[in-house]
């Protein structure tokens, strides 16, 4: 108990330079996120390169490289992201155009951008929505009041996530687009956009949504298999229902670290957009909760450090952290929720714990603007609380 009371005392947030819970949440995602990745590639990686670790090595190699720039996120203060939003903004849209024109396909998407001379493939998407957050947060503190009264200031974000999702369906990515709009959403929601306009734009979506949804036979296939898997077991409904096998064998403890089933070959993806699949099998319903609850710590201190930096009069911090914790929070529980079978499958990544270096670089740099709006809102605290009078000189007085 007194053990479990120091822990507690030294991940205070008070009088320190940083929120340590969201360290510990997010550190304990990237460690669980390696053991989990190499425990579901091994096979895979065996007969795809002869080298069971091939796939760790590289999880391992990335981990570091997100690490490393995450420290350097930190260094750089929130003033220059917000002076270069625009610019950034600009910079997401031309990689997402350029995916569309000299991008690799892999499995009928182009999403991802060959950089020369270097076997690294890089997730336009994911760059694209770390751009679209930054200038999201700019916006906001510049067009607060408009955003809140007028339509034509509420609507022009949406005019830029229609751009973004256009280019995004082209490749397709529909849980990208998914993800980059509720964070939009969310975001106007959090900076006091009327309520009203919100229920009319979801009736709009749903209504564009189910004419997507018509106009494609293979929509209608992943929506129908989502419904009943079972339907078309080893068609269309494939891959949910293999994962749902994996959460039965699973139970309460799991099968054990390594001894997934699902894995050899059964379970396609299983280290990247299926790995919470294998994770449940293998730690079982309390393992699985474990990490739901390690994403739930995570992204309710980041929403904590975005209201202690409203507080302060930092409305870009704040909604730059507002931002992070809703696409962090949403990608997660979009992946799990389609690993359950609670919604269609969709090709996202489980933040900070899938395969993928883009994935996890872009997550450990929110991760890192997220402890810098910290820092700074720390700082400002404390130059802004009066100094206390001596109380010995006052005795003597």
């Amino acid at each position: 108990m007194n053990r479990f009371a120091r822990l507690r005392e030294q991940l205070s947030t008070r009088d320190h330079a940083f929120d340590g819970w969201l360290v510990v949440a997010a550190l304990s995602l990237m460690l669980v996120g390696w053991v989990m990745v190499t425990s579901a590639s091994t096979e895979v990686a065996t007969s795809l390169t002869g080298n069971p670790w091939y796939f760790s090595i590289r999880h391992g190699v990335f981990l570091l490289i997100s690490m490393v720039f995450a420290l350097g996120v930190m260094r750089v203060p929130l003033a220059w992201w917000k002076a270069n939003g625009p610019l950034l903004l600009l910079v997401g849209m031309v990689l997402l155009v350029l995916v569309l024109l000299v991008g690799r396909e892999v499995n009928g998407s182009k999403r991802w951008l060959s950089v020369p001379g270097v076997p690294i493939n890089v997730q336009a998407s994911e760059i694209a929505k770390l751009c679209l957050i930054v200038y999201l947060a700019g916006y906001l503190e510049k067009f607060l009041p408009q955003v809140r009264r007028q339509w034509g200031a509420f609507l022009r974000p949406l005019a830029v996530m229609g751009v973004i999702g256009c280019l995004l369906i082209l490749e397709p990515d529909y849980g990208a687009v998914v993800v980059m709009t509720g964070c939009v959403m969310g975001m106007l929601l959090m900076a006091g956009a009327p309520w009203g306009r919100f229920i009319l734009l979801l009736v709009l979506v749903g209504v564009m949504g189910g004419l997507l949804a018509v106009a494609e036979p293979y929509r209608m296939a992943r929506l129908t298999s989502f419904i009943d898997p079972w339907a078309d077991q080893f068609a269309s409904g494939y891959q949910l229902t293999q994962a749902l096998i994996a959460f039965g064998r699973g139970e309460w403890f799991g099968t054990g670290l390594g001894n997934s089933v699902q894995k050899l070959f059964y379970l396609p993806e299983a280290h990247t957009d299926f790995v919470f699949a294998v994770l449940a099998e293998e730690l079982g319903m309390v393992g699985a909760i474990a990490v739901i609850g390690l994403f739930a710590l995570l992204v309710w201190r980041a929403m904590a450090v975005g209201r202690r930096a409203e507080l302060a009069k930092r409305p870009f911090a704040a909604y730059l952290c507002y931002g992070i914790a809703l696409v962090i929070g949403a990608q997660a529980f979009i992946n799990i929720a389609v690993s359950s079978g609670m919604m269609p499958t969709k090709g996202l990544t489980l933040p900070l714990l899938s395969y993928g270096g883009s994935s996890l670089v872009i997550s450990a740099a929110m991760i890192g603007m997220l402890l810098r709006a910290d820092i700074e809102t720390r700082h400002l605290q404390r130059r802004q609380q009066p100094t206390a009078p001596h109380q010995g000189r006052e005795a003597r007085a």
